[in-house]
């Protein structure tokens, strides 16, 4: 399953979106690191990496209801742009 993990201070939340098995615990070990998020910044800073999070939906991960709409959201960028200067 790919969804966020809480990291951060009390009252200032800062998530990974990792890829963890379904049953383990929010905050358990995870397998792979594929993203941050920041909502207390304004706007809320995303950083994904679109090219594992494919992989890992290929060998049959699931997003968590926040996760898909982060995606969706924030899609991954054309090669063309991020080659143009």
């Amino acid at each position: 399953m790919i969804r966020l993990a809480r990291f951060g201070a009390t009252k200032q939340p800062y998530y990974r979106v990792v890829v963890i098995e379904k049953d383990r615990a929010r905050n358990g070990r995870s397998i792979e690191v594929v993203g941050t998020y920041n909502p207390r910044t304004n706007p809320a800073s995303v950083d994904l990496k679109h090219e594992r999070i494919a992989y890992w939906r290929s060998k049959g991960a699931q997003f968590s209801d926040r996760v898909a709409k982060l995606v969706e959201k924030f899609p991954a960028k054309p090669a063309a742009e991020t080659t143009a200067a």
